[in-house]
Formats: C-alpha cells, structure tokens, sequence
C-alpha cells in the first residue's frame, strides 16, 4: 500500500511559552529538560546538542548539561557512531504506562475503524501536548492513498481539525492563552491563523464539528470533533482526514460528519459520560 508522504510539523520550542520567572512555584530546570525530550517527534529518532540547543532556544553549553543528566537517568541514549542522542527505555515507560491507562482507546478502536473504511481515509483518536496535538489512536482504511502519520505523530493545534476541535470545547480562558501563545510564535500569520479558530468556534456552535481544507497542508482535507473522555482526562479530539484529491470538502462534511459525531456520542455514552 502506497502511503502520501506528510511531513509532521514538529511543536515548536518551549522558549516562548514558559512561565515567567517570578512564578516562584515553577521549576525551570525541570521544563527545559522535558522540553529536551519534546524535541524528539516522531519523524526525527535522533538529535545532537546543537539541533537541541537550536528548538529549545537555550545555550548549547546548557543542553549538554541536561542531555548529559538525561542520559544518566535512561531517558536519552547516546549513540557515539553519529554523536547524537535517541529516546531511551525511561522515556518509553513513561509512554507506554500512560497508554495503557487510556481505555477510551480499546472502545474507539472498532467505531474508528468502521468509520475509517467507510470513508476511505485515515481516523486518529489526539490529545493536545502545548502547542500541538498528539494522535494516541490510529485506524486507517484499506485505500491506497492515506496520510503517514503514526500513533505519536504531532500536528499544530491551531491549524488542524483535531486542534481545533480541542480549542472549541476547553474553557475561553485556557483557549486564550493558547491563542496568545501561538501568535508569539509567528506574528506574520496570526491574523489568518486567528481567523481560521473563530470560524471553527462557529462551526462547531453551528454542526458540531469543524473543518480544516487545506489550511494546515494544502493538499490535505480534515473534520474532527472533541471528546470529554471522563476518568480525570483532559478533552481529546477525533478526525477524519486525508489528502484532499480523495476526500472532497462535500463528503466530508455531507457523508462523514455525521457519522464523526455519532462516533464520538456512542464513546462518550461507554465511558460514562452521556446516558
């Protein structure tokens, strides 16, 4: 099965988006080095200090101390044929015990398949981390085409219909502040970005989904709507999506957005959340 390449927008670095100094609750050293391990998405295994140094905007004498202390602790590997670092087994106990803790995945599954094969297209089950979202759930159909993004995979939580469908059902405050911190990262398209995330807070308002057609990659159609998984987690989203030559805008939000939303009512009743 050929697979459309997509390259995964990596989050951008923490610099901009840490607290500020007199919160005197907030550990610095603590978040530079988590945003160390952030550094490492899912399309690049393997990062020296300099490529470090360079997202978290931090001096490279400082990511050679965290790096160091991370490697020491089995949450960075050293690999001395390239000088860079890869994830460790820590980082990876870490992912594997919260996965296993999010049941919603094991009762979405078949409902995201279902929907996954009768749309021809690729169904992901995402939570936000900062600025992006991250898929947790993946069902892809048996089509020839799909996007290649794996469980792991990070997409912009301002531009994507998974982000969006998180920013319409978390609280206004949380999603100015997030709003805030994104228009930091990039004056120049704040106002197109802005505009985008209104128009889905009235989508959402209107039909209960939102929409993005070629705003995060032009070549890539998406829908998604948000998710109260219950059990003490934060909000989730599920999209549907896929390269835009495959999956019109009509289908999408004629054919597939009732079914998305039905998907997403049957999840929440299973886990409590609605009668």
């Amino acid at each position: 099965m050929t697979k459309t390449k997509k390259a995964v927008t990596a989050t951008p670095p923490l610099a901009k988006t840490l607290p500020a100094k007199e919160d005197r609750h907030f550990v610095t050293a603590l978040a530079r080095g988590l945003s160390v391990l952030s550094c490492f998405s899912s399309g690049e295994r393997m990062l020296g200090n300099l490529d470090i140094a360079k997202r978290c905007k931090l001096p490279k004498s400082t990511v050679s101390r965290l790096t160091y202390t991370l490697t020491k602790l089995g949450y960075l590997v050293y690999v001395e044929d390239t000088g860079k670092y890869r994830l460790g087994t820590s980082t990876l106990a870490l992912g594997s015990a919260m996965l296993a803790r999010l049941d919603v995945r094991d009762l979405a599954r078949p409902l995201m398949q279902e929907l996954a094969d009768f749309s021809k297209a690729m169904v992901s089950l995402g939570s936000r981390d900062r600025l992006s979202m991250i898929y947790v759930g993946n069902a892809r159909s048996s089509a020839a085409l799909t996007l290649s993004l794996d469980i792991g995979s990070r997409i912009p939580i301002a531009t994507t219909a998974m982000g969006r469908a998180y920013l319409a059902l978390i609280p206004d405050r949380e999603r100015e502040d997030i709003m805030e911190r994104v228009r930091e990262l990039d004056e120049v398209a704040w106002p197109a970005i802005r505009d985008g995330i209104e128009r889905s807070l009235k989508e959402y308002r209107a039909t209960g989904c939102v929409s993005s057609f070629g705003e995060w990659q032009s070549d890539v159609n998406a829908i998604a709507v948000p998710l109260r998984p219950g059990g003490g987690l934060p909000p989730m989203a599920i999209n549907c999506g896929g390269p835009a030559f495959t999956l019109s805008k009509e289908f999408l939000l004629g054919e597939v957005r009732p079914r998305l939303i039905v998907l997403v009512r049957q999840l929440e009743a299973s886990l409590g959340m609605r009668g």
